[in-house]
Parts: structure tokens; sequence; C-alpha cells
């Protein structure tokens, strides 16, 4: 899955763009991610699992709220990877966004980096390559 998919539910909107990166594949995510949006990342993400990714950067710039359904999609494919073997990490997480993170804890297990570029060269270093 390359590409962009958007998903509008009425005023609430999620923009998620899927490209290859530096030997992973970067998700970049603009709007919310709340209860309403949360269910579209985590079945992009899964799809990406799914299809035999196992290195994804998750950018997170364009993300200026997140609440527990966000983080628990993030958590859930995170642990999807971990088990085939993979990694999910974060990138340019926006304040708001990292105080969820720290509070709730998952910055400890889900690396997070201050850009897209620092998490595929923090993957590459560790991961496989190919991305996959």
């Amino acid at each position: 899955m390359k590409g962009t998919i958007g998903v509008r539910e009425g005023f609430v909107g999620l923009l998620l763009s899927v490209r290859p990166g530096q030997g992973c594949t970067v998700v970049e995510v603009r709007g919310e991610l709340d209860l309403a949006t949360s269910p579209q990342l985590h079945e992009a993400l899964q799809r990406l699992v799914d299809t035999g990714d196992r290195q994804v950067v998750v950018d997170l710039a364009g993300v200026g709220f997140m609440d527990s359904s966000g983080l628990g999609a993030l958590v859930v494919v995170f642990r999807a990877l971990r088990e085939t073997g993979g990694r999910l990490v974060l990138a340019a997480v926006r304040p708001p966004v990292r105080n969820v993170l720290a509070v709730t804890s998952v910055d400890r297990a889900i690396r997070v980096y201050d850009s897209v570029p620092e998490a595929e060269a923090g993957l590459s270093s560790t991961g496989d390559p190919t991305g996959r």
C-alpha cells in the first residue's frame, strides 16, 4: 500500500501518506488521532504488516492531538511488528503528542526520533536494509 489515503468524518479528518523510506516504509500522518480516526491508522499500519513490511516509521509531524485510541493503535501495531521481528518507530512528534507518550510511558517501548531521517538512520543501523 503506497500512496495517500484521505478519511473524512464530519469535521474530523485524517490524511495518511505511505512511501518508501531509506530501508523502511514511512507513514506520514496529518490530522487528529482520536476515536474517530485511529481505526484508519490501525488498518493502514496493519496492512503494511500483513504485506511484509518490517521496518516502519510513523511521521507524526502533522498530528497536534492524540488520545488513548490513537495511542492504542500505535501500540497494537508496534507489538505486531515486534512479534514478526520488525520495528515501528515514531518521528517528528510534536509536544502535545510527546506529552501523551511520556505520561503513558509508551516512549519507553516505542522509540521516538526528532526527524524522519534520524528514524530511517536508526532503523537501518539495526535492521534489514530492505525494510522488510
